[in-house]
């Protein structure tokens, strides 16, 4: 019998410096997914960022930490969409507080060709000790490690 709530699930990220905010973004769309499609920005769309990992490295990481699990892909993000704005077959996507909008801006999109608007779930952030949002750049700083232990 099948307990998943949704089809096909999209969830998209840089995913750098993979901490646990990132995994609980992730799990919560294997919880409720039964097929998940995970973006992770490629090199060029990712570097506005700033100095982080290749993008076939962040994939790796990706694909490690679910080794246990078949019911995915990993696929670079050219921009802030992805395969959303067209692939009909998704009923959701797992963002976090900060990605909501671009969540909003994809459904605009689906509904403006025709398609059926995602059902959007917010994953809250992972807090450090400190209280504030675990965050790649925190990490690249030095500021705290991938657990949001305080490092300085």
């Amino acid at each position: 019998m099948n307990t998943k709530k949704y089809k096909k699930v999209a969830v998209g990220g840089t995913f750098d410096k993979f901490h646990d905010g990132h995994k609980k973004l992730l799990e919560t769309a294997f919880e409720i997914g039964n097929e998940i499609e995970i973006g992770v920005t490629s090199n060029e769309f990712g570097g506005r960022k700033g100095d982080i990992d290749s993008c076939k490295e962040r994939m790796a990481n990706l694909k490690s930490f679910f080794n246990d699990k078949s019911n995915f892909s990993v696929t670079p993000l050219n921009d802030p969409y992805g395969t959303t704005v067209f692939d009909e077959e998704f009923d959701a996507i797992v963002v976090s507080e900060e990605t909501k909008p671009t969540a909003i801006e994809i459904n605009e999109i689906r509904k403006n060709k025709g398609m059926l608007p995602l059902d959007i779930i917010v994953v809250h952030f992972v807090l450090a000790e400190d209280g504030v949002p675990i965050s790649s750049t925190r990490i690249r700083c030095g500021e705290i490690n991938k657990k949001g232990n305080i490092l300085k």
